[in-house]
Order: structure tokens, then sequence, then C-alpha cells
């Protein structure tokens, strides 16, 4: 694996975080050995099936889906992988592409407090790596399908969080779970969110990651 190539292509990243050291990205890892269909871990909840997003609607905005992921529904439909190589029960990108991006509509802005994303596989298609944006949806300038190579942020989109969970040593598979929250108790109010995903390394064709739930909870 490349990893070190792939953190290095990615450390732009970093220079954008600064203004928001208030989000807290938390990242919990299930070794191949000790992964279940159960997604159990030690402080981050398990996917849960009536959470913000079950009701959300989910739209391609740019990259392709593989021809053996599931649908984009897959993600919030609380209806977990039964094994570490389950494809339909994911949502990945095509092999040897570079990612894409993806949205989350709820309808009418929410009060956010934690996002929380999981994925298995037993290999390099287990880890994550994406950034977080959202929107209120009334922002002048907003457009809703902003293309790769185009910052967000110029377009009415804030900037939320970067997801890493490359490990930086030991085994890339297993099961994983990150959760963005922010000190606050809320990440803002938002209608949208979009998941900007990459490849977590370049060595084949195999590092998109497979995405099994993401959460949305709304603050209370």
């Amino acid at each position: 694996m490349l990893i070190k190539t792939v953190l290095l292509f990615f450390a732009f990243f970093v220079l954008s975080i600064g203004p928001f050291l208030e989000t807290k990205v938390e990242v919990e890892q299930n070794s191949n050995g000790t992964a279940s269909r159960n997604f159990k871990f030690n402080g981050i909840p398990s996917p849960k099936k009536d959470d913000a997003a079950a009701k959300a609607t989910l739209t391609l905005i740019d990259g392709p889906i593989d021809g053996g992921s599931g649908e984009l529904s897959a993600l919030v439909d609380g209806m977990l992988p039964t094994s570490e190589d389950d494809p339909g029960a994911n949502v990945f990108f095509r092999a040897g592409s570079m990612g894409g991006r993806f949205r989350m509509d709820f309808g009418s802005p929410l009060d956010i407090s934690q996002v929380v994303s999981y994925s298995w596989h037993s290999n390099s298609r287990g880890p994550q790596l994406y950034k977080l944006y959202a929107a209120e949806g009334s922002e002048a300038n907003l457009d809703l399908a902003p293309k790769r190579g185009v910052d967000p942020v110029t377009l009415g989109w804030k900037f939320i969080a970067l997801v890493n969970t490359i490990p930086k040593q030991g085994e890339d598979g297993g099961q994983y779970a990150a959760s963005v929250t922010d000190s606050s108790g809320s990440l803002g109010k938002y209608r949208y969110l979009m998941f900007d995903c990459y490849v977590t390394e370049l060595s084949d064709n195999w590092g998109n990651t497979f995405y099994s739930e993401i959460d949305v909870m709304e603050r209370r």
C-alpha cells in the first residue's frame, strides 16, 4: 500500500482545517478479527435505523458508482452488511476511479449534532477519506451540484470536517466508524450535507471505500 503517498497527496486538507478547530472527528476501528455484523464500537454508537438520515434523499453529484455497489439509499436504510465483503450492502465508487461526491437532502434545515459514517472491508476498501460540507439552503450563490475540481466553499457550501481513518500502521482492513461533532453541541442548522469521497490508496484500483451506513443525529 502506498499509504504514505496518499497521506502526502492529501496533505493540503490540513491547511483548510484551521478555522474549524471546534469540530471534532473521532475514529474507531474493529480489526478483521473482531468486526461483526453488529457494528459495535467502544465509544461511537452503532448505526441506527431511526436517525435523521433515514428520511433524507441522496443524489449523486460527481463520480461513477461501481456496478457492484448498492444504491445510494443503502447508506441510510439501516440495513448493514452481513460480512466484510458484501458489495451490494455498501456504496462505493468504481474501481480505478478517484471517488466522487454525493449530496444528502433533509427537505428542510435540521440542527445537526453529529454525523457518523461506517465502513467495512477486509482490505484497503475499509478506511474512509472524505471531506464533509454543509449548506442551509438559502445561500445566495449556492450550487447544489458542484463538480470535482471546484471548491464547494466558493459556491455557497461550508466546510465542516476532514474525515481520515487511514491507519498510520497496522492492517487497513476491518470496520470503521467516524464521528463528527462540535464542542458547542451543534454542527449547525443545515438542509444539505455533501460528502466528497477520495481513494485511500494508489497502489492498485481497489482504494474506494465500502461505505456501509451514514447516520445523522438531530440536536434535541
